[in-house]
């Protein structure tokens, strides 16, 4: 089986201990390890995928519990610097009573923002390796630049690029900055992943059809639309699939999206996607897919954090069963 690197932050999430407060009124928080693209290479090597993390992380303890974290549960941590610049990120989170979240960032910068485009090496990657990215790193820094490099350097060599915008509209100066940013990394990815509260804002286009046939820009050849617990939809250039979501008892959605999305690609890597195969194996297998993807994403909010929540793929294949 070839390989998911995942590029971006790996962050501390700061939990918090009571729900339904806002974020000025908790008194408590328990620390999980988080970041997007971290959370995804996490859910790949849970399901027993091989998956890297690339990104920068402070000489701090805080920097020490990340690599043990993603070190424990398989992610491989050699592509990781680590940097006495800036402090490891920190993010403080409030959930409200259905598990949904408001974000405080710290970082300016943080330590993920100052990997630099001279620290990725082409040699990394191979044919059939699959690069995974977010936006949160791509506000004007050295990062935004190494995603660059790192994204053609996996295109060069005949991998996959997966991106998920995952707007977080609070680390960036303006909505607009944000907007357009990812507007110019579209056409870069091969796969989209995006929800349907981000929709409309990247796109500005109301109609819901309209937007995801928009998205079909660059070398994108699938979007797969997430809509929480109604599923997720991929559509491919000529072609759509819809799949049902599953009702649990949600306790926090952080991470849910990057487990979706993790367990999306580790089914590609499983199958050995490649460039040439993929629209051919999503059509084939895309109930399989998407099972396992919403499944994946919907066990994960059953949990506090995410990568502590992330299911193995025993737990998956049981909750499957019974439903």
């Amino acid at each position: 089986m070839k390989q998911l690197f995942s590029i971006g932050e790996v962050l501390i999430d700061f939990i918090p201990l009571q729900k339904g407060k806002a974020l000025k009124d908790v008194i408590g928080f328990e620390r999980a390890p988080g970041g997007a693209p971290a959370n995804v290479a996490a859910a790949v090597s849970k399901y027993g995928g091989k998956a890297s993390m690339i990104t920068k992380l402070g000489k701090d303890a805080f920097g020490d519990f990340l690599i043990e974290e993603l070190e424990a549960v398989g992610v491989e941590t050699d592509k990781i610097k680590r940097t006495k610049e800036a402090n490891t990120g920190l993010a403080f989170v409030s959930l409200r009573e259905d598990g949904e979240r408001d974000f405080s960032f710290y970082r300016n910068p943080s330590s993920d923002l100052l990997l630099t485009e001279d620290e990725i090496k082409e040699e990394w990657f191979e044919k059939g390796d699959i690069l995974h990215f977010c936006s949160v790193d791509l506000v004007e820094s050295p990062m935004k630049y190494a995603h660059e490099k790192a994204i053609q350097a996996v295109k060069d060599n005949g991998g996959i690029v997966s991106f998920d915008p995952n707007v977080r509209l609070p680390l960036w100066e303006h909505p607009e900055d944000c907007r357009k940013t990812i507007l110019a990394f579209l056409p870069k990815a091969h796969i989209i992943k995006i929800s349907d509260e981000e929709l409309e804002f990247i796109t500005g286009i109301k109609d819901e059809q309209q937007a995801i046939q928009s998205l079909f820009t660059g070398d994108v050849k699938a979007v797969i639309y997430t809509k929480g617990a109604n599923g997720a939809d991929l559509y491919l250039k000529d072609s759509f699939f819809t799949s049902k979501g599953f009702k649990v008892e949600v306790q926090d959605t952080t991470g849910a999206g990057d487990a979706f999305i993790g367990g999306f690609l580790y089914k590609l890597l499983e199958k050995k996607a490649t460039l040439n195969n993929l629209e051919q194996l999503l059509k084939e297998n895309q109930m399989e897919i998407l099972a396992f993807a919403n499944a994946s994403g919907a066990i994960t909010t059953t949990g506090k954090g995410a990568i502590s929540s992330i299911p193995t793929n025993e737990e998956i294949d049981l909750f499957l069963n019974k439903n």
